[in-house]
């Protein structure tokens, strides 16, 4: 059952085979199950988190191998030169351990918050820095995020690896990520309260110079396996390149040797590459000027990254693959006041918009599917959330995913699947 994305040579195959895998794991979900199912249903007596603050907050599926170390004790090896097998450091969820529907963890929230009632907090930035990201494509803000929002987050990313949602089942089987799920909080409500309580919606708007933020789309990642090559965004959601910001939340120290994305500076600008593709080639004459200018960020526990969508960059995996350390990213994209909604249905942007929300092409995009979190959340929005209307389904899903299933439009969304195993 487990689908593997990456094994076919031609990109039109490939992405009917997604779809048709797609569809497949749809439908017999609906035959065996109601659609309203319920996610993961704590036991009893777990209703309110007792987790306590911990440096790292690993999950329960970290691989552990300093119990190869014990064994050998007294096994007749040389204990001084025994050294154990490189392991990943996440296992990869069992089939049977996917959750589905709504999941909430029930962590409190820092510096006091009250849950759905408390105004989001600020955190100014600066002009020079605003003109930075206006001028580079990319901007580096540091210590957006304290110790107890970096340890809510990793407590809330710990549950969910701890409890995989299904919609996290294709990325994390084909091995893209040890764990990755697009929409995270749609399901999961930890991730919600981040958005509507912190400091995320005051610094993105700064940045866009506008006076409104929505969540256009989202993505948890935890340690990207085969990393990727240079590529531009097009998963934004609905929204047109100006209309985004791009972010990255980060949980975790990056690695010295690998980990650590690359930007080619003022790339934002170009007018060379295909607003259709993803995979770019760096290579070509008219981004020499831009190849010339590499920016790498190197970034911390609490730090913000935020980037203009057609920014060219990449991130390196471990040249194995084998994440012994954690790379634990909250990212996705924001759209600024004003944006309106564009139906991408027939191309390859389609896939970070399968919601039921209404919304037609050239419509405000003001709905609970992209909710506000600047300047203030919405208790509409939110209640829809929290009942389950918000979120993929699977009518929905077929009729736009439909569009895809051609030669055409495979060849454009192939570009996508070239963005992986590169280190060039």
């Amino acid at each position: 059952m487990k689908m593997k994305l990456l094994e076919s040579s031609s990109s039109s195959s490939l992405f009917s085979y997604v779809a048709v895998a797609t569809t497949t794991v749809l439908f017999s979900i609906a035959a065996t199950a109601p659609l309203a199912v319920v996610g993961f249903v704590p036991a009893a007596g777990t209703e309110s988190c007792t987790y306590t603050k911990s440096e790292l907050w690993l999950s329960s599926r970290s691989a552990t191998p300093i119990g190869e170390v014990i064994t050998a004790v007294g096994s007749g090896l040389d204990e001084e030169q025994f050294i154990p097998a490189k392991k990943k450091i996440l296992k990869e969820p069992d089939v049977w351990e996917y959750n589905f529907g709504m999941q909430d963890p029930n962590l409190p929230m820092p510096h006091g918050i009250v849950k759905d009632v408390s105004d989001a907090e600020t955190f100014t930035i600066t002009e020079e820095q605003i003109r930075t990201l206006e001028e580079d494509g990319v901007v580096h803000i540091k210590g957006v995020f304290d110790e107890d929002w970096v340890d809510y987050l990793r407590k809330a990313t710990s549950y969910q690896v701890d409890e995989p949602h299904f919609w996290a089942f294709a990325g994390t089987a084909s091995k893209l990520y040890d764990y990755i799920q697009r929409n995270v909080w749609q399901t999961n409500a930890a991730f919600a309260r981040f958005y509507y309580h912190s400091a995320m919606g005051h610094v993105l708007s700064q940045c866009g110079r506008t006076d409104e933020i929505r969540v256009s789309t989202d993505l948890l990642m935890v340690n990207p396996n085969k990393g990727f090559k240079w590529h531009q965004d097009n998963q934004n959601g609905p929204i047109s390149w100006e209309e985004g910001l791009r972010f990255w939340i980060t949980m975790d120290e990056t690695p010295k040797e690998y980990g650590a994305p690359v930007y080619l500076q003022g790339s934002h600008k170009n007018d060379v590459v295909d607003e259709q593709a993803v995979f770019v080639d760096i290579k070509q004459e008219k981004l020499k000027p831009y190849n010339e200018k590499r920016l790498k960020f190197r970034t911390m526990p609490g730090d913000m990254l935020i980037w203009h969508p057609r920014t060219i960059h990449k991130v390196d995996g471990p040249s194995d693959g084998i994440w012994t350390s954690y790379r634990r990213v909250l990212g996705g994209t924001v759209a600024k006041g004003g944006s309106t909604y564009h139906d991408k249905r027939g191309s390859g942007g389609v896939l970070s918009d399968l919601g039921r929300h209404g919304l037609n092409d050239g419509q405000p995009l003001k709905s609970s599917f992209f909710p506000i979190v600047y300047p203030k959340f919405d208790k509409e929005e939110a209640a829809e959330r929290d009942s389950g209307k918000v979120g993929r389904n699977p009518v929905d899903i077929m009729s736009k995913l439909g569009g895809l299933v051609t030669k055409a439009s495979g060849d454009k969304f192939g570009s996508f699947f070239q963005v992986l195993g590169s280190r060039s």
